[in-house]
């Protein structure tokens, strides 16, 4: 149900993991992951579901292994990678499948650049959390500044404008298009 509510939802790809319901993060000790069968077992009813034949299925692991392939993934997701030769073995143990690499700060796997795991044999790179740390911080900042001065004058400098938020959306092509359509309604 979930993946042909994914493809009516209009989503490219799903992943799909290893580990039991009470989840952990995959940088995170003590993760508890379910029995091959069991892992080959979702990943065939996935691939099994599948209504649209482009629809993308990864396997995510916690463990060493390639069984979600065998079983219809379209490729893997290698999570808590922690060396360049790792991932070289897991990408040549892959058979050419598409290999996901996940870069996030503080975690297990160091910061391997775009080209190393790409020499590794990584075909994709996930950053999850990149942006939404420095947005963290970021607010963090600003209502600290509130409120121990009251006000935010002295971290303004640190804000992305009006005009530059407008300029990255193409919001005043939007505001135009709009006028358009307002005046044909009312005939102009």
């Amino acid at each position: 149900r979930t993946v042909k509510e994914m493809i009516r939802a209009g989503a490219g790809a799903v992943h799909l993991e290893d580990q039991v319901a009470q989840k952990r993060c995959g940088h995170r000790p003590n993760k508890e992951i379910v029995s091959k069968a069991e892992m080959v077992d979702r990943i065939k009813a996935a691939a099994d579901a599948r209504t649209d034949q482009d629809f993308f299925i990864i396997a995510r692991t916690d463990a060493f292994q390639k069984e979600g392939l065998e079983a219809g993934a379209d490729g893997i997701f290698a999570e808590a990678v922690h060396t360049l030769e790792d991932y070289k073995a897991f990408a040549e143990g892959l058979g050419g499948a598409p290999l996901l690499a996940n870069i996030t700060e503080f975690g297990a796997t160091p910061l391997f650049t775009r080209e190393e795991l790409s020499d590794a044999g990584a075909s994709m790179i996930l950053y999850p959390l990149s942006a939404f740390r420095a947005m963290n911080q970021a607010a963090l900042n600003v209502y600290r500044t509130i409120r121990e001065e009251g006000t935010q004058k002295n971290v303004v400098d640190t804000m992305q404008t009006r005009m530059e938020l407008y300029d990255f959306l193409g919001y005043h092509d939007y505001e135009r298009k709009l006028d358009e359509l307002f005046a044909q309604q009312r005939g102009e």
